[in-house]
């Protein structure tokens, strides 16, 4: 006989996402240095400064320590593990190496009625951007991108994606105004390379899209001092 399937409660599973929404917001905190380096992360003092208990900070810290951003020291607490710039460079080059390859397949199956999707959804980046609202713009960003990365019919490969992709910082691009219109700029670029079938022009647009991230990342944490 099977043991019946046991379903989660409504309250478990909204658990589960805020704590990952805490993970989200330190791993963010952590990658442009608002959390230094071998600073301590305080279970009481996060759960004030966030609005939340003390459970889904616990459980975000212990997913922050699966992936290496933070250790447990006896005694004293959960340390910030430093990060170097070798350590960035080699998270953006995962990215761009399985979005250029994602891109490829992208541009030779994407449908017409996936590219005018791709239209509207930059059409609503462009709206937040004007609106100056930056959890807005990284949304419409993401669902951009969660949208052109499906397109290709390789959900595994999206799905890694997305997970290299949480170490972006993405609302610190979106507060500049500047990025926020190359990246309506550099969509409609895509856009329009993706009606051509130019898959080169695409996968070179992705490619740059990663290397300006990292370029930015990285002049950021310098100006802060970080590895002073």
């Amino acid at each position: 006989m099977y043991a019946p399937v046991r379903t989660r409660s409504a309250g478990a599973v909204r658990r589960e996402q805020l704590s990952d929404e805490v993970a989200a917001r330190l791993r963010g905190e952590i990658m442009t240095g608002a959390l230094r380096p071998d600073s301590f992360i305080r279970l009481d003092e996060t759960a004030a400064r966030l609005g939340v208990s003390i459970t889904p900070v616990r459980e975000a810290l212990r997913t922050l320590r699966g992936e290496g951003m933070v250790e447990l020291e006896p005694h004293r607490g959960h340390r910030v593990v430093p990060l170097s710039r070798a350590d960035i460079e080699d998270i953006f080059w995962l990215q761009s190496t399985i979005a250029r390859e994602l891109a490829a397949t992208v541009a030779r199956r994407i449908t017409a009625a996936q590219i005018d999707e791709l239209v509207e959804l930059n059409a609503q980046l462009a709206a937040s951007a004007a609106t100056g609202d930056p959890d807005q713009v990284a949304q419409c960003e993401f669902a951009f991108h969660r949208t052109f990365n499906r397109a290709g019919g390789r959900i595994k490969l999206a799905w890694f994606l997305l997970h290299a992709s949480r170490y972006l910082p993405p609302r610190l691009f979106a507060t500049d105004p500047v990025w926020a219109a190359g990246a309506v700029a550099s969509h409609e670029q895509l856009i329009e390379a993706l009606r051509r079938g130019d898959v080169s022009t695409v996968v070179a647009l992705t490619e740059g899209q990663f290397s300006d991230g990292l370029a930015r990342l990285l002049a950021y944490l310098d100006q802060i001092g970080l590895w002073d």
